[in-house]
């Protein structure tokens, strides 16, 4: 399924969900690239990572604006999960 996640490009979408606020959130083919080359131990848990974006146990503000960090307890191989989420002021995020 594409989806326009980013400015002005459209993308293929793995997985989608919607954050506690009622975004829409999406997981982009090139985002489980990343996460499978550069974080290949998180890569089984595609629905853990989906969960903590829509139901995390602790959540802040990321590095960069429009960045959240959603973490999940006991939810991948460590101890704590996290789901980094990207968007545009209010709109829907990747």
């Amino acid at each position: 399924m594409p989806c326009a996640c980013g400015p002005g490009t459209l993308v293929r979408v793995i997985a989608t969900t919607f954050d506690p606020d009622g975004r829409r959130v999406s997981l982009t083919e090139n985002a489980w690239a990343h996460i499978k080359s550069e974080h290949s131990d998180t890569a089984p848990y595609l629905r853990e990572i989906m969960a903590a974006g829509r139901e995390p146990d602790r959540r802040f503000a990321g590095r960069t604006r429009g960045e959240e960090w959603y973490f999940a307890e006991a939810a991948g191989p460590g101890p704590w999960l996290r789901a980094v989420v990207h968007s545009r002021e209010t709109k829907d995020g990747w």
